[in-house]
């Protein structure tokens, strides 16, 4: 699979290196379009489709977070190229398939490619869908594919305790301690996960049932899981909830 790059970068060096470095070392990238601003990116991201977008962070007038929506919309994959690492957390939430630091190392960017190669092809194959427009997804293995800041990452949807929303991202917070900060809200999992195991108890919270150890009425409505999480439970739910403890617990 080719993936059509969009370069974004105000350092006409950097964009340049970028540019022969691509070009020289990863011929499954195409280079699509080359950008010197947040602002020319967006008039470029209205004239084609781009797969990936190999984004700089620190730029004049904008920088390369305010990009990010334009870029999320359509599902275009964000490969940041900066010179600064103070940037890794946000880059984490971002959701960014690999962090690069100038100046670029020629392995790790070849490994990047190698991750939005991976990533385009596994949902392109394994649902029929174009990198632009899959989302995740259950298969019939009850596991789900998310994207992270390293590719991405396939889980049972077994190994997930319960899912917290934070403003417009998800954090799943999984069984082994792992947590996985995805920037997609919490009720487009609502509707994937499996409804029979999941239930969300609150606007900021889906857990698994399997892992509920108890519930109490004591403080209002809480749940607790167990790894020892108390969450509580919106009173517009809670007949929800107990009627779906009754009917699991007693399975």
């Amino acid at each position: 699979m080719t993936l059509n790059a969009l370069i974004v970068d105000d350092e006409e060096y950097s964009r340049k290196s970028l540019y022969f470095l691509l070009q020289e070392n990863c011929p499954d990238v195409h280079i699509g379009g080359i950008a010197k601003s947040v602002a020319e990116a967006r008039t470029l991201l209205e004239e084609q489709n781009f797969n990936v977008a190999f984004l700089d962070i620190a730029m004049p007038k904008e920088n390369g977070f305010e990009l990010l929506p334009q870029l999320q919309s359509r599902n275009i994959m964000v490969i940041f190229t900066t010179a600064y690492d103070q940037y890794a957390l946000k880059a984490l939430k971002a959701n960014a398939i690999d962090y690069l630091l100038k100046p670029i190392d020629i392995a790790e960017l070849k490994i990047a490619v190698s991750k939005a190669v991976d990533w385009a092809q596994m949902l392109s194959v394994s649902s029929g869908k174009t990198a632009e427009t899959a989302k995740p997804d259950v298969n019939a293995n009850k596991k789900i594919s998310l994207p992270g800041t390293y590719g991405f990452k396939v889980i049972d949807t077994a190994d997930i305790l319960y899912v917290e929303a934070d403003s417009n991202y998800s954090i799943f917070h999984l069984k082994t301690g792992e947590k996985l900060i995805i920037s997609k809200p919490l009720k487009e999992f609502e509707e994937t996960l499996d409804t029979f195991d999941f239930i969300r108890i609150h606007k900021s919270a889906i857990i698994n049932m399997k892992y509920v150890q108890s519930y109490s009425n004591k403080n209002g409505l809480q749940v607790l899981l167990t790894n020892n999480v108390v969450l509580p439970v919106s009173r517009r739910r809670a007949t929800e909830f107990q009627e779906k403890a009754r009917q699991y617990f007693t399975k």
